[in-house]
Parts: structure tokens; C-alpha cells; sequence
């Protein structure tokens, strides 16, 4: 079954996720225990264009980067921070009013690092961007001293969501 995830953060100022920024994108994201999935839905706005109508690369790293983040907070109940992150461009992800699916798995897990992979899947269903990433937990006093922030935000269960393949 899918559910919300509720945002953690403080503030909500997130460009990608947070309610608060006026200039954001105020994406929800959602999980999915059978699939074990994180997922969210984005409609590219005309002004996020590189090449002609094509969502432009930076756009589309960033929404990978914010998948792998969530769904890195759902596997664990702590934050993580990106280390490491490989792009594939398989075709052009058009601007076309229609919603761009964006889904993560957590892959496995290694001590304090979260391997994930992530896409944007374009309204025909294609596969147009992927990614793999390694994120770092950090401890809540690391994540609050990072982001300057006396209580560091964890998950609403505190335990992990879906177990990694080993």
C-alpha cells in the first residue's frame, strides 16, 4: 500500500520538497512497503527547459538526488547526505504538462552507507534518467550541527521501512 511521507524538515524550505519555499517545487513523496518503493509525481514547468522543451539535466539530477535522499530517510529513520551519485541520460525527458514519475530502491546497505537507485519515468512510462547513489548516514547531532538546527528531524516510525538485499 502507498502512503505520504510526512515532511521532517524544519522550516519546509527545501527547494525540492519544502511547503514553505515559495520558489519550490513542494513535491510529496510517497512509499510503497510491497514495492518497496519511494515515488513521487513532478509536472515540469515550461521555465525548467534546457534544449528546447527537453527538462533541463541540473532539473533532473536534483529530483533524483531528492528521491534517493527520501527514500535513504524511509529505508533508515535518519538523514543522509549524498556521497556519491551517477547519472545516465537514456533519452530526452520532454516538458509536455504531463507528470514525470520519480521512483528509488534502496539496493543495500553497508554500515552507514545506503546504496539506491532511482528514475524518471516520462508519462509514456519510458525510462529517461537514472541514477545510483551512495549516501552517508549521519547521526541526528551530525545532521543538526550540518544544518544548524537544534533538533534534528527522524523519521515518524524510527525504525526501517524494507530490509536491502545483503
Amino acid at each position: 500500500m502507498k502512503t505520504e511521507l510526512a515532511n521532517p524538515y524544519p522550516g519546509k524550505n527545501c527547494f525540492f520538497c519544502g511547503s514553505g519555499n515559495v520558489h519550490g517545487l513542494h513535491l510529496k513523496f510517497y512509499h510503497d512497503d510491497e514495492r518497496c518503493e519511494t515515488s513521487a509525481e513532478y509536472v515540469p514547468a515550461d521555465h525548467y527547459a534546457g534544449q528546447g522543451d527537453i527538462l533541463h539535466g541540473g532539473i533532473q539530477m536534483g529530483l533524483l538526488d531528492e528521491i534517493m535522499g527520501w527514500a535513504s530517510f524511509v529505508h533508515t529513520g535518519e538523514m543522509a547526505v549524498t556521497t556519491k551519485m551517477e547519472v545516465q541520460f537514456l533519452r530526452p525527458l520532454y516538458i509536455s504538462g504531463q507528470p514525470v514519475r520519480l521512483a528509488c530502491r534502496v539496493t543495500g546497505r553497508s554500515g552507514r552507507k545506503v546504496h539506491l537507485q532511482a528514475e524518471l519515468v516520462n508519462a509514456e512510462n519510458l525510462v529517461c534518467t537514472q541514477a545510483a547513489g551512495i549516501y552517508h548516514i549521519l547521526t541526528p547531532e551530525k545532521h543538526a550541527a550540518l544544518v544548524r538546527a537544534e533538533d534534528a528531524p527522524r523519521a515518524p516510525h524510527a525504525t526501517p521501512k524494507q530490509k536491502a538485499p545483503a
